[in-house]
């Protein structure tokens, strides 16, 4: 007896293993978006940015704006996009305090754009916003 239930469960379990690799395994096509690297990016804001923003994103006191805790680059995405790629000058409030300096435009990649705003929003408090090269292509020649 104790042989006959030991071959049915031998049997049943075989079956059961042999199903599950012959039985089709419904799959869904998984589409990659490319993201900006924030690892390449502080390299980039290091080589790019540093000077004006500084290392920790505090800007410099009535010249240049800071990075950290930034309301202006954490309202609008697009906007700080076209500020890399277009430059910015005029007056620009930023966390309540008043800049008027030049911010050249930056000859970047869509990809070196996308990477040092990931790192910039990642950083110092910002909001964590997620910037691909498609949104950087998106906003150029858009003033």
């Amino acid at each position: 007896m104790k042989k006959i239930i030991l071959g049915v469960a031998a049997v049943a379990l075989t079956s059961i293993g042999l199903y599950s690799f012959t039985t089709p395994v419904k799959t869904e096509k998984v589409t990659k978006v490319a993201v900006g690297n924030p690892v390449k990016g502080k390299e980039v804001y290091s080589k790019t940015c540093i000077a004006c923003h500084q290392a920790n994103g505090q800007g410099v006191p009535n010249a240049f704006p800071p990075l950290a805790k930034s309301d202006y680059l954490n309202k609008d995405v697009n906007r700080a996009i076209r500020t890399v790629i277009n430059g910015l000058s005029g007056p620009v409030t930023v966390n309540g305090k008043n800049f008027n300096a030049m911010m050249t435009p930056q000859a970047l990649s869509d990809e070196q754009i996308a990477d040092v705003l990931t790192y910039v929003y990642s950083s110092w408090g910002n909001n964590g916003t997620k910037v691909t090269p498609a949104m950087v292509k998106a906003q150029r020649g858009k003033k």
